[in-house]
């Protein structure tokens, strides 16, 4: 019995993508371009505005462009408050809820203890409760211990709805860390604290940096919350809205610039730096 074996010189064939697959890719693209322009068009309006040349109060409309108010962005003492008492309430807020927030993710990915889903539900709730539920809660919480509102409540509330996203953030960080290298260090001599130090705090760096990022920005535009437990003390978001009974000025669009081109650089640094340890 003999085996023939055809052959044939007919090419192989591709696949190629069809025109139903490119157009699907087209509007995927387009539709993802519509959405982020549709999320940072009150971003450029803002920037764009900081430049204007208005006559009267109201900076809604083109007039002309100028950079005065760039020279005179401190020109309001009232303003610069504001905007000093939220830069220092989100540092504070930025450095304690990143301080607790990390601890609390490190232990919630990493060991098993009772109340641990009690935890991650309360965590859960905190981020998922409405702002006006919680403002309201804190402020009767505070009156309830005969505390005066002003400053250092301010902080302890955003403390309290903020180390929840950095706990959640580190914790994500937590989960996927490889249990080999700190095992390696421990072999090599290196106790509880170098191990901490010199390969788990660097390996969640880049997730503690990004937490405390976004604690600094809920920190720093809210609004709902620091209402109900401010007081006295007037924030920037606060001042906005007080200042559009009469008028805002363009130095708020100045600031809102500049603390957005800040908050820009720190995220540009960060990922720079992230991608420079992996």
């Amino acid at each position: 019995m003999s085996a023939t074996f055809e052959t044939t010189d007919r090419p192989v064939e591709r696949k190629r993508s069809t025109p139903r697959i490119r157009r699907r890719t087209d509007w995927g693209r387009w539709y993802t371009w519509a959405v982020l322009a549709w999320l940072f068009a009150p971003i450029a309006f803002m920037i764009v505005f900081s430049f204007n040349d208005p006559a009267g109060r109201h900076n809604i409309t083109w007039q002309g462009f100028t950079l005065r108010w760039y020279a005179d962005a401190f020109a309001y003492r009232d303003l610069n408050e504001a905007m000093y008492n939220s830069v220092t309430i989100a540092l504070l807020t930025m450095f304690v809820a990143g301080a607790l927030g990390t601890l609390l993710g490190l232990a919630l990915g990493r060991y098993d203890f009772r109340g641990k889903q009690l935890t991650n539900l309360v965590m859960f709730a905190a981020i998922s409760a409405p702002e006006v539920v919680l403002g309201a809660a804190l402020l009767s919480t505070f009156l309830m211990m005969n505390v005066t509102t002003g400053y250092w409540t301010t902080v302890i509330a955003h403390v309290m709805f903020c180390v929840s996203f950095v706990a959640i953030t580190v914790r994500a960080r937590v989960i996927t860390l490889d249990p080999s290298l700190e095992e390696a260090a421990r072999d090599l001599g290196a106790g509880s604290w170098t191990t901490f130090r010199l390969v788990t705090f660097p390996m969640l760096f880049p997730a503690i940096m990004a937490g405390g990022l976004l604690a600094f920005a809920l920190s720093i535009d809210d609004y709902i919350i620091t209402s109900f437990v401010s007081g006295d003390v007037t924030t920037f978001p606060l001042w906005i809205w007080g200042a559009t009974r009469v008028g805002i000025p363009p130095q708020v669009n100045v600031m809102g610039t500049l603390l957005f081109a800040v908050g820009l650089i720190m995220a540009v640094v960060n990922i720079v730096a992230a991608r420079r340890r992996a």
